[in-house]
């Protein structure tokens, strides 16, 4: 990858906002998407701070991938075509519940996030990257590794690695691959353990193979690896510190 321009959406927290760090300080155009101005701006400020310079190739864009309307609308972007489309965006403060408080809404609210999202961008921006710019959806271990609470996003994981398939087929030669990350130290955590979010991840830790959950740059250096290898496609990576053999 040179000199290319990548769109994160849900670039403005976790494993977006890792990735976009990551592609700015090698030089790359960004612009990092998702439903809310106030972490945009935020995120933009603490993405330039290291380097002034980079706010030249940082834009951002509000939308709710959700929404099929705002997702088409990022298909033009201003200057440079995007080279690669990557989605790290869920709903996730609502994706865990015992099944009989699993309201429809909320299983809907994931589906739309982790399904129908990424299904819209292909929709309206895979046509539209160059041969061998590339797709980069997001999955996780529940699809491998369920637990009781986790039916609606186990279904959604799984159900979106059949898309990518898929998709990597229909949209050829644009590639369309998937990361498939465990346990990852990022905000949301901090909503869905609370204060038992520490003692959570040491369990948790224990347990893997890798001694440690995972952080936001090691998925961002997995996101990278299959954007610029141009030989993949309709594949799953796997960066779950082993989660899938426990």
């Amino acid at each position: 990858m040179t000199n290319q321009h990548v769109l994160v959406i849900g670039g403005s927290s976790g494993m977006g906002l890792a990735l976009a760090a990551r592609l700015l300080h090698t030089g790359h155009r960004v612009t990092i998407a998702g439903r809310s101005a106030a972490r945009l701006a935020t995120a933009h400020r603490e993405l330039v701070a290291p380097d002034g310079a980079a706010a030249g190739r940082l834009a951002t864009a509000q939308v709710d991938v959700g929404v099929e309307d705002q997702v088409a609308a990022l298909a033009a972007p201003a200057g440079a075509p995007y080279d690669h489309v990557v989605v790290t965006a869920v709903d996730a403060v609502g994706a865990y519940a015992p099944l009989p408080e699993f309201t429809f809404e909320a299983a809907r609210a994931v589906l739309t996030t982790k399904i129908l999202g990424p299904w819209l961008v292909a929709k309206h921006l895979g046509t539209a990257l160059p041969a061998g710019g590339s797709l980069v959806f997001t999955s996780g271990a529940a699809a491998y590794r369920p637990g009781p609470g986790a039916s609606m996003i186990a279904t959604a994981n799984g159900a979106l690695e059949s898309l990518a398939r898929s998709l990597a087929l229909e949209l050829a030669p644009v590639r369309v691959n998937v990361v498939s990350p465990g346990w990852v130290d990022t905000p949301i955590w901090d909503t869905l353990a609370g204060t038992a979010k520490g003692d959570r991840f040491a369990a948790m830790a224990a347990r893997l193979p890798t001694g440690r959950v995972g952080t936001p740059d090691d998925i961002a250096q997995a996101m990278v690896a299959l954007m610029d290898n141009g030989f993949i496609t309709g594949t799953v990576l796997h960066v779950d510190g082993g989660h899938r053999l426990v």
